[in-house]
């Protein structure tokens, strides 16, 4: 086999094997991992740029979260704790540390409108 042949088989392979990493299993080392991946991973399903492609109304922008009462980071960290109606909860599939991280970058990111 060539070189060029060898090296693009080992990148797929890699590649094949990262897509077998679960969010879960990124999420359980929070210490290894800053919060945008634990997001991607775990919320932009729905909350992509903190929109909400389930409910309209329950965005992740400021204004949204104020009017549901998910007005503090606690707030938002109990909601991705224990869930709420079709949000799912996530207790069950995060430690406590990731579930912090991504309750402050979500806080972060709505005071800054998500830019």
């Amino acid at each position: 086999m060539h070189r060029s042949r060898w090296v693009w088989l080992m990148c797929w392979l890699i590649a094949g094997c990262w897509c077998f990493i679960t969010p879960t299993a990124l999420a359980d080392t929070a210490d290894a991992i800053t919060a945008p991946p634990l997001f991607v991973a775990n919320c932009a399903g729905c909350h992509v740029n903190g929109g909400n492609i389930v409910r309209r109304g329950k965005t992740l922008k400021q204004r949204a979260l104020k009017r549901n009462k998910v007005d503090s980071v606690e707030a938002i960290a109990n909601l991705i704790e224990n869930g709420k109606g079709a949000m799912s909860a996530y207790g069950d599939r995060l430690s406590p540390e990731a579930i912090d991280l991504l309750a402050n970058y979500v806080w972060e990111r709505a005071q800054n409108n998500w830019k």
